[in-house]
């Protein structure tokens, strides 16, 4: 069945807590997700016959800030991170935002390897971010620079000899 992606609603918490749950040691909690959806960050759903996976992104000032993106566990492996994340740089190239940035566990090696695989570089390191079993554990800090389209601007429209 080919998965399908719309965007995320309250009545996904509990099939996303679930995948949550399957995926993380530390997961999101529920007002995570209500709060994030409150604020209006971008959030998508991949479905199928289920949930196969989710983003969560927040807007800035010329950046899009990757929150989490989620495959569930039996379902990685078949390029739906891959389809996600390329939903995530779609929505930043359309509204014209030249940097997504996002952070991931050092010990990720998988999900980093799929960001680098997309054209993100590792930007730098912040120590202690996330919790772990045994303390805290360090996020990698990776950005990708999108192409920028730039409108014409109404002055050199007005007075193109100002470029001579």
């Amino acid at each position: 069945m080919n998965a399908s992606r719309r965007p995320m609603a309250l009545g996904d918490l509990p099939a996303v807590m679930a995948v949550e749950a399957q995926a993380y040691s530390h997961p999101w909690s529920q007002g995570n997700f209500i709060d994030s959806l409150a604020a209006g960050h971008l959030a998508e759903v991949l479905t199928d016959d289920g949930l196969v996976g989710y983003f969560v992104a927040m807007e800035g000032v010329d950046e899009l800030h990757l929150l989490n993106l989620t495959v569930a566990p039996t379902r990685q492996g078949h390029g739906h991170g891959s389809a996600l994340l390329a939903a995530v740089l779609a929505h930043a190239h359309a509204r014209q935002l030249p940097t997504v940035w996002l952070e991931v566990r050092a010990s990720n090696a998988r999900a980093r390897a799929l960001y680098a695989r997309r054209g993100f570089d590792e930007a730098g390191l912040r120590r202690g971010y996330y919790p772990a079993a045994r303390g805290r554990e360090d996020a990698v800090v990776m950005r990708r620079a999108l192409a920028r389209v730039h409108p014409p601007s109404a002055s050199l429209q007005e007075a193109p000899d100002a470029l001579e």
